[in-house]
């Protein structure tokens, strides 16, 4: 099973040595690609010379800064191009804990699920070091998205997860705009309405110790109204439904 783990990054050179080090210690088999955006802070340069030193990195440079969901569809379309079995996404800044990556792709490899979510809010996994408000924010989004949608995950914004190939082959991905934490809940609903199956893991999620959140209001704002919207359409389709077959 080959995996490919896309790491999208900006402004993160005191953050991403240190996860391709953990990387190299507890997924040793996996490869890496940085999709970075045009980082000022000398991101993309960092990555490159990591690559040059071990094969197992890449590196997918940027013109400019396109946001999350841009470059995560960037990465899913180079995995898939080269044929990787399983595509992780993972954020740059030390907040996902490498070792933890093992657990998702040994639910993969189990063969039960189409997409694997590395999850904060089921029985073993939990947050080290945030603060109440981003607490908040990520339980009130899932539990917003939840009753907008009607998904049952417990950690829909998460960003750390695991796909199969023939997952992301299913989705319409030239057709996402969404970004941020509303890119995640897209592709799990998406996911669920093509009939796969999402399984959960548990993991532990730490706040960065280096670098700047990218974390803004904006981000919340958009997933507040993308979600909104798509809950509005999902209860018009099922009243269409029902009234097509009362005619």
């Amino acid at each position: 099973m080959t995996t490919l783990v896309v790491v999208p990054t900006y402004d993160e050179a005191e953050s991403l040595p240190r996860l391709l080090d953990g990387l190299a210690v507890h997924a040793p088999d996996c490869d890496v690609l940085v999709v970075d955006d045009a980082s000022p802070d000398g991101t993309g340069l960092i990555a490159d010379r990591l690559a040059r030193l071990d094969p197992r990195v890449h590196v997918l440079p940027r013109s400019r800064k396109q946001g999350l969901g841009v470059a995560y569809r960037a990465g899913f379309a180079w995995a898939l191009a080269r044929e990787y079995d399983v595509v992780v996404e993972m954020d740059a800044d030390g907040s996902h804990r490498p070792q933890d990556l093992p657990v998702l792709l040994a639910r993969i490899d189990e063969g039960g699920a189409d997409l694997v979510l590395g999850s904060r809010w089921v029985p073993g996994g939990g947050v080290v070091n945030w603060p109440w408000y981003r607490r908040l924010i990520s339980r009130g989004g899932t539990w917003y998205a939840q009753k907008a949608l009607a998904i049952s995950v417990t950690d829909a914004t998460g960003g750390f997860r695991a796909f199969r190939r023939s997952t992301l082959e299913r989705l319409p991905l030239d057709r996402i705009a969404s970004q941020g934490y509303c890119f995640q809940i897209d592709l799990v609903r998406r996911v669920l309405a093509l009939g796969m199956t999402v399984e959960e893991v548990p993991i532990t999620f730490v706040e960065r110790t280096r670098g700047r959140s990218k974390m803004s209001g904006s981000i919340v704002r958009e997933a507040l109204w993308r979600v909104t919207l798509w809950g509005v359409k999902r209860r018009a389709r099922r009243m269409r439904s029902v009234l097509t077959r009362r005619s």
